[in-house]
């Protein structure tokens, strides 16, 4: 028994040594680490010396059972106690090593292999006078576009169009950027780089249609081709942007369907006048031929804008003015007239929602030479980001006609990450 109780003093002397060690702040945590380790040392040895006295004691068999019940205890409080002082907690590590094992997936996971998908639809009702009243409601368009990034170098754009019934292609693209030169190349079919209008989707305008200037001289859905694009940005006295392009044009009215190559050279200008106005300037050339006819044709425009938005304002306040004008010119052997054609129109942000918008249109006609005047004003309200309301009125007068006047209402909604882009 006296050896017993000499055993649990040492013991006990031990732990509040370690624990007079832990409380001193000034001694750092290994030293009171390894005192505690050497303690132990000794406290086995001395337990040793222990066990072999009582073992040479007869008739002490049971008790030894009960004393190497309690030196274990010891021993697993002097374990704790160095524990405690390294800053570990051995219950805690072992309850997060009996958690679940948990396994990661490394693989690609499907929705990055999808294409990022919007869809857009354009809606108009109108009335009309004089006339009768007919085809008041139109589904103008629906549009389905496709982006994705096709490796590190190169990327893609489908747009599907659902119009009269009929489905098409407005455009299906890929293109490559940070080429040598810092060039751009797409190939595919495009709308092209012609004045800045053309190459905007319908729901993207300003008002409810292209201008009539437009329409007549490029075709009633603007001009696009199939081909190739070269697109190069350069500094110096601004920004310029120079685009040339190589397409077999769709425009049967420009070239007559000859399915010859055409060729377009786009120069824009852009200068950054103040913190809250930048202005730009733009210059374009079409070429093509149509040899079974003899048809030569040119289209050359200029395109003008310039845009003030207030940088702390920029939700709120925004006016914008743009021109183009068109000049196309049609030889048949060697021998035929240019028309013109230009508008000017304007829009304003009354507020983070509404935009109020006017435009004029000049045209003469590309067959006739007949003028026809347009007055275009519009008011839109943004009613969130994914819903565009319009309401516009067009006062028209066509040569040696009467003047005709519309109401109509456009409705365009999207869905999809890329909703509303322009183009």
């Amino acid at each position: 028994m006296t050896i017993h109780r000499h055993a649990f003093s040492v013991a006990l002397a031990c732990l509040l040594a370690g624990g007079a060690s832990r409380a001193g702040a000034q001694q750092p945590v290994q030293r009171q680490v390894d005192s505690l380790a050497a303690e132990l040392r000794a406290l086995r040895a001395r337990l040793d010396s222990l066990r072999a006295a009582l073992a040479r004691q007869p008739g002490a068999a049971p008790a030894r059972a009960v004393k190497d019940t309690g030196a274990v205890d010891e021993l697993a409080a002097l374990r704790a106690a160095a524990a405690a002082a390294a800053g570990t907690d051995t219950l805690r590590g072992r309850a997060d090593t009996s958690g679940q094992t948990k396994f990661i997936g490394r693989e690609r996971n499907q929705a990055q292999l999808n294409p990022e998908i919007s869809v857009t639809g354009d809606v108009r009702a109108s009335a009309q006078r004089p006339g009768i009243q007919r085809d008041n409601f139109d589904p103008r368009e629906f549009e389905v576009g496709f982006q994705s990034a096709l490796d590190p170098y190169s990327s893609t754009k489908i747009f599907v169009s659902l119009e009269n019934g009929e489905v098409s292609v407005e455009e299906g693209y890929a293109y490559w950027t940070g080429l040598p030169g810092h060039i751009r190349f797409d190939i595919g079919k495009f709308r092209q780089q012609f004045g800045e209008l053309n190459r905007w989707h319908l729901h993207a305008l300003p008002e409810t249609e292209y201008p009539p200037a437009l329409r007549a001289y490029l075709g009633d859905d603007g001009l696009a081709g199939t081909g190739i694009s070269l697109y190069r940005a350069f500094g110096g006295l601004g920004t310029h942007e120079l685009t040339a392009q190589v397409t077999r044009s769709s425009t049967d009215a420009l070239f007559g369907g000859s399915g010859r190559p055409t060729y377009l050279l786009h120069l824009l200008n852009f200068w950054q006048l103040t913190r809250s106005a930048y202005m730009q300037i733009g210059a374009t050339g079409l070429y093509g031929t149509n040899p079974d006819s003899s048809l030569r044709t040119r289209v050359g425009g200029l395109d003008f804008r310039v845009t003030w938005r207030p940088p702390a304002r920029a939700l709120y306040r925004e006016w914008t003015l743009r021109a183009e004008l068109y000049a196309l010119r049609k030889e048949y052997a060697g021998a035929g007239a240019t028309h013109l054609g230009w508008y000017v129109g304007t829009t304003y942000k009354l507020g983070q929602r509404w935009i109020a918008g006017a435009r004029y249109d000049y045209v003469e006609d590309p067959l006739s030479g007949a003028v026809t005047r347009q007055i275009i004003p519009s008011l839109t309200l943004w009613e969130s980001e994914w819903v565009e309301l319009r309401a516009q009125y067009t006062w028209a007068r066509p040569a040696g006609s009467a003047a005709t006047s519309q109401l109509a209402f456009q409705a365009v909604w999207a869905i999809g990450p890329h909703k509303h882009e322009s183009y």
